[in-house]
């Protein structure tokens, strides 16, 4: 199975490279950055299984930063462990107010750290049972993010990637331009309609390289759909 994927988000570059060291040291795979900005940026690029993330970042709180990811149907569900300096009841209960999945006051042990980020990960079943969906021939592994066609790997982008799994998990059904931005780039993403066009002629051209074209169709005046049956 891949190496889990943890989103570090952490403005001070001791305890965030701190940070790094004892989740690489646990087979994690990281990606650590220092403020919201570069965290939205880093989510383009891969969804994570777990952000740990930092009450007072500069700019745009952590706090604020975990509201606005709860609230959205692409990132809602990912996990956040809140880090802070902060140890006061009534501040924890703001953190796990605004979606936090728990809580750990600054200075913390390496081994509270794992103890909480396997509990969380066990609580939201992101290393705890498999996923796998097969349509039309196509293999998609929800636990190690992997897609396979008789029995090759097939590669793909972050992007294609969602807006495949976003296929396979709900087949037969008719997604407008708009539905599908909304699905997988995300409510707040500033992307044109035009874009889901794109990405749909990439990953029928791959999905091309073993006969598979076809499960993507176009609705004419509707959309798109994904089905096995012509």
């Amino acid at each position: 199975m891949s190496a889990i994927n943890v989103l570090v988000v952490e403005d001070e570059d001791a305890i965030r490279e701190m940070l790094s060291l004892v989740l690489e040291q646990a087979d994690f795979s990281v990606r650590a950055v220092a403020d919201g900005h570069q965290a939205q940026l880093a989510l383009h690029e891969l969804i994570p299984d777990l952000i740990l993330l930092d009450w007072m970042l500069p700019g745009l709180s952590g706090v604020e930063w975990a509201r606005r990811l709860k609230k959205d149907k692409q990132y809602g569900e990912i996990p956040i462990i809140m880090i802070t300096a902060r140890g006061e009841e009534e501040d924890k209960i703001r953190g796990l107010d605004v979606g936090a999945d728990d809580y750990v006051t600054k200075p913390f042990s390496p081994r509270e750290l794992m103890a909480r980020i396997k509990a969380v990960l066990r609580r939201s079943n992101k290393h705890g049972k498999g996923g796998r969906i097969e349509i039309g021939g196509i293999v998609l592994d929800i636990d190690e993010h992997r897609v396979s066609i008789a029995d090759s790997h097939v590669l793909l982008s972050p992007t294609e990637y969602r807006l495949l799994e976003f296929f396979l998990t709900h087949p037969d059904k008719v997604y407008s331009r708009s539905q599908l931005l909304d699905q997988v780039w995300g409510r707040s993403s500033f992307i044109e309609e035009r874009t889901v066009d794109v990405h749909i002629r990439r990953l029928r051209k791959i999905l091309a390289e073993y006969d598979r074209e076809e499960v993507i169709q176009t609705v004419r005046g509707f959309g798109y759909r994904f089905s096995e049956s012509l």
